[in-house]
């Protein structure tokens, strides 16, 4: 047999070395050594539990511990080889220990195989990324409750088909994007529940002869529960594909929020200012202002969406159990982690700076009618039916587009050619500030609601923690 093929951890079945081209195909090494620090918690866990059971001799458990911990201080100091045709971050690491400590190394690897061993690495790994995904969430979010808060009476135009509706605050506003928000927290929370199962123990596919203690393993490593199903422990990425799913909603929550903010910083809305520091310029145009920070996330949400359907396209047809497919999981499981947690980040930290431009609000709030249904609602409170009502406006809106001017700038003459029970006191109706005034129930856009939802909102949070 070749020195190359002898290399290998499977070696004693070939009786030729792998291609080279080869080689570097299947090797996963290059992006699969961000699971360092996993591989060795789950094989200090490993090695504790094998000890426990006899399996290992204290000696044996007291140094291959040792020796992962001085392997876990050459990675973090950047003075650790990683090499190709050992394929892995989990060879790699195995290889190193052994030629540390001898073979007390080699029996490492006992009781388990890499196909739990990289299905318990992930579950590990992502666990750590969904809670510092939750602490960026919740930054974002408590932006928004800051701002919910200062702009609680700020008027803005509410939208539908993106016209003119009906006038909301834009405390309201950012309230709707905290809803959004905090479900997107709960799907997060949920995906972590279930993916918090032990798969180590069920090593290839069938489990193991070993007389092992999963029990004890998973509660080392901070499990729930060692996964029921051995079959199933190596072979399955629901919680890979779960993740990306949350992430992809996510996503896709913020990137209809960076829509908003493209709009409304645009000299056509002027509604808001983005800080400098998320914007660039032109090469050209002197004048420009880019907000290339809501545009770029915008763009980013497509990305998230192809690994969630490259992750399900992935396993739609693999038998069960373990497969070479499932090397496929680990680089859009990795970029949509880094790509959400970067987009968090920068999100709360634009929002923390947004500066509202009130009178630009008002002024928008002030065309398209906005308090077109308000006036219909007056009617229906003075006895009429609400189709009559709505007919009444209809004409009342087409005469005021005629002459240029809002419902509230018409006089109580001209209001009362359209209805004989329009009086005087119409006018607080057509006033933005009765209008949002008005919808004072939970769930409304009156000022008091929205301080009402923002101290909910952080009464939940207080609750969770």
């Amino acid at each position: 047999m070749s020195e190359n093929a002898a290399s290998k951890p499977w070696a004693g079945r070939f009786a030729e070395p792998t291609d080279a081209f080869v080689e570097g195909f299947t090797a996963s090494v290059g992006f699969d050594q961000r699971l360092y620090r996993e591989d060795i918690a789950g094989s200090t866990a490993h090695a504790r539990m094998l000890a426990r059971q006899g399996i290992l001799s204290a000696d044996e458990c007291a140094s291959i511990v040792a020796g992962l911990e001085r392997i876990a201080e050459r990675i973090e100091a950047g003075d650790f080889s990683w090499s190709v045709p050992l394929e892995d971050v989990h060879m790699n690491i195995e290889a190193a220990l052994t030629a540390d400590i001898g073979e007390a190394g080699k029996r490492l690897h006992t009781g388990r195989s890499r196909n739990d061993q990289v299905a318990t690495d992930i579950r590990l790994w992502l666990r750590g990324e969904i809670d510092a995904i939750q602490v960026a969430l919740q930054k974002l979010r408590e932006a928004l409750l800051g701002l919910a808060e200062r702009e609680a009476a700020t008027i803005l135009p509410g939208f539908t088909h993106l016209q003119v509706a009906q006038p909301v605050t834009f405390g309201h506003h950012m309230m709707a994007w905290h809803a959004m928000l905090e479900r997107d927290t709960g799907r997060f929370i949920d995906c972590r529940r279930r993916l918090n199962q032990m798969p180590l123990g069920a090593a290839a596919l069938a489990g193991t002869s070993y007389s092992i203690d999963r029990d004890y393993t998973a509660e080392l490593l901070g499990f729930d529960a060692p996964c029921e199903n051995s079959l199933d422990a190596v072979s399955d990425r629901d919680f890979a594909i779960e993740f990306v799913s949350a992430a992809s909603i996510l996503m896709m929550h913020l990137s209809r929020f960076a829509e908003e903010l493209i709009l409304w910083s645009s000299a056509q809305f002027d509604f808001i200012e983005l800080a400098d520091s998320f914007c660039t310029g032109s090469s050209i145009m002197p004048q420009k202002k880019n907000p290339d920070v809501p545009e770029l996330i915008r763009g980013k949400t497509g990305r998230i969406f192809g690994h969630l359907m490259a992750l399900l396209t992935l396993m739609k047809g693999q038998p069960l159990a373990y497969n070479k497919d499932n090397q496929e999981d680990k680089e859009p499981l990795f970029d949509t982690a880094d790509t959400l947690r970067g987009s968090l980040k920068v999100f709360a930290e634009m929002m923390a700076r947004l500066r509202c431009k009130p009178e630009r609000m008002r002024a928008a709030a002030t065309q398209g009618f906005a308090t077109a249904t308000d006036l219909a609602d007056y009617l229906v409170h003075k006895g009429i039916a609400f189709r009559d009502a709505h007919e009444v406006v209809g004409r009342a809106v087409a005469y005021a587009i005629q002459q240029h001017r809002d419902l509230a700038e018409l006089t109580l003459d001209e209001l009362r050619r359209f209805s004989p029970a329009i009086g005087p006191d119409v006018f607080e109706v057509l006033r933005l500030d009765g209008s949002v005034a008005a919808r004072d129930h939970i769930g409304g856009t009156a000022p008091s609601q929205v301080l009402a939802a923002v101290a909910r909102a952080r009464a939940r949070r207080d609750c969770s923690t």
